[in-house]
Order: structure tokens, then C-alpha cells, then sequence
């Protein structure tokens, strides 16, 4: 029993579909993927796998997911007037869609 326990898929916490995607990402860099190759950046709950993103992005925006690729960017340590802290810890996955399908984000 052991043994088809440990063999089982983990899956992310229960999130809403709105608590997984937490915002889209604008910038050069994702501007000129959404032209070129269509594919968008979301900054994404840090506890989300790739089939939640999916899941979530298909719900929200009515599209075709293809491919998700995610990055962990972890807190750097940072000198403040009164000593060191933290900056915060977040991810952010890039999705990219079928041919047919485009996001309108403003």
C-alpha cells in the first residue's frame, strides 16, 4: 500500500481559479512573445503546478492552453534604514495558447 501511495500525483492546494492566476505580466519581454510566438506571462499563486495554471487560464480567459512553463523567483535579502529584510518570494508562468486563440488583457 506503501508503495501506490507514494506513486500517486501530487496535487497544488485547492485554489479558485481567480486565486491562481494573480496578474498578468506586461512588459517588452512578454509583449514581444505574445506577438511572436503567443504566449502570455502571469504572475501565479506559489503554490500552483502547471495543471492548475492551465485549468485556471482555459476557465478564465475561454482558450486552448498548449504549453505552461513556470520560474520560482525567491526573496532576495535587502538592507533597509533599520536593518536587513526580505524582498517576498513569487512565480510566474508563461503560457502559451493555440494558434486560433488570443487574449485581450486591456
Amino acid at each position: 500500500m506503501a508503495k501506490a501511495e507514494a506513486t500517486k500525483k501530487k496535487s497544488g492546494p485547492d485554489l479558485a481559479y481567480h486565486q491562481i492566476v494573480v496578474a498578468p505580466m506586461v512588459s517588452e519581454k512578454v509583449t514581444h512573445l505574445v506577438e511572436r510566438r503567443n504566449t502570455y506571462g502571469f504572475q501565479v499563486h506559489p503554490e500552483a503546478n502547471k495543471h492548475q495554471i492551465k485549468e485556471a487560464v482555459e476557465k478564465l480567459f475561454d482558450v486552448h492552453v498548449v504549453q505552461v512553463r513556470t520560474q520560482v523567483y525567491r526573496g532576495k535579502r535587502r538592507r533597509f534604514k533599520t536593518g536587513y529584510g526580505m524582498t517576498a518570494t513569487w512565480k510566474k508562468a508563461y503560457v502559451t495558447l493555440s494558434e486560433k486563440d488570443r487574449i485581450t488583457l486591456f
